[in-house]
């Protein structure tokens, strides 16, 4: 079984606030995935004694652990738990009502052994614009996406980027919008989710938006090629050309882009075979 990961932060001087992790079962032949991208507020408004970095460690580390542990749950009622437990945990002093209260997008896929002459499976829930990878053994790659914060881009496009922002912002976990991880564990059945027979995936890769800029920003490939630059170079090589573009275009105005650098994760999970 090969496992790759990479997580770094865009500016070294403040934390990074993506989170990642993959977990096995006793056997290596199951285990979970999961990543995590905090949501950076605007300023310190966010109502946290905590921060971005807080959350997405604590509920990516609940997370990992119940769907580790808990089989028998669905990925929905893994992250609605998580989400819980994770609020709970805030200080009494927290708002969690607060629009921006810490918050993140959710990438979580586990896989079962084989078991009983039959296939296992490889579970997945996605929620917002963090990226999943699922490669079959033909080496077809299916991208799960989550696209409704996507959806709404174009009905802001050609607006000054302080009304976009403002305008996509007022979308944020409200109906006809798009949906983040926060305090409200209702979010969980909003996510994106399915299963997949074990013997159809051969390898899956996870990555936030930091890391899809390889594809989705500076056009370096689709995800077909981004799984395949994954697997032969690795997750690492993978974000250190997303910094290299990065730093050529520092201004943005070749790729335009919310951050000159952004927080980036990648990481890549080949199966084992065998029973």
């Amino acid at each position: 079984m090969r496992i790759e990961l990479v997580t770094e932060p865009g500016d070294h001087s403040v934390p990074n606030e993506d989170y990642a992790a993959v977990g096995s079962t006793a056997s290596g032949l199951g285990g979970t995935l999961v990543v995590l991208d905090g949501v950076t507020p605007p300023a310190a408004a966010h109502g946290c004694s905590h921060g971005v970095s807080w959350y997405v460690s604590r509920l990516g580390g609940t997370l990992l652990e119940l769907s580790g542990s808990h089989p028998e749950l669905t990925l929905t009622q893994c992250l609605a738990a998580a989400i819980s437990r994770t609020a709970d945990a805030h200080s009494p002093i927290c708002d969690l009502s607060h629009p921006r209260t810490p918050q993140a997008t959710v990438v979580v896929a586990r896989w079962s052994a084989d078991h009983d002459g039959g296939d296992g499976r490889v579970e997945h829930l996605v929620l917002s614009d963090s990226v999943l990878l699922l490669e079959d053994p033909s080496g077809v790659v299916r991208p799960v996406l989550d696209t409704r914060l996507d959806e709404l881009r174009p009905a802001v496009r050609g607006l000054p980027a302080a009304e976009r922002i403002r305008r996509i912002e007022a979308l944020r976990n409200r109906p006809g919008g798009f949906h983040t991880a926060a305090a409200d564990p209702s979010v969980a059945e909003l996510a994106v989710t399915g299963s997949t027979p074990r013997g159809r995936v051969r390898s899956l890769a996870a990555l936030t938006d930091g890391a899809t800029r390889w594809s989705e920003v500076f056009g370096l490939g689709d995800w077909s090629a981004l799984h395949a630059a994954l697997r032969k170079e690795g997750p690492g090589a993978v974000v250190s050309r997303v910094r290299a573009e990065e730093r050529a275009d520092a201004a943005g105005v070749r790729h335009p882009r919310g951050k000159a650098h952004d927080d980036a994760t990648a990481v890549l999970v080949e199966l084992p075979t065998g029973r």
